[in-house]
């Protein structure tokens, strides 16, 4: 899995840096993956977890 090294600020049109996420199944999937589609990447904190 990717770690970031480096924290940078997107503006509105920026490329977002490719990333490697693990799925809930645990299938890493890589944002460059999806090139030339549409992404809507969303985190949901679960019930029981604070803020």
């Amino acid at each position: 899995m990717s770690t970031a090294t480096q924290t940078k600020s997107l503006n509105v049109g920026d490329t977002a840096p490719d990333f490697t996420l693990k799925t809930i199944g645990l299938k890493e999937i890589s944002l460059k993956d999806f090139r030339g589609k549409n992404v809507v990447l969303l985190f949901y904190p679960l019930d029981w977890t604070p803020g």
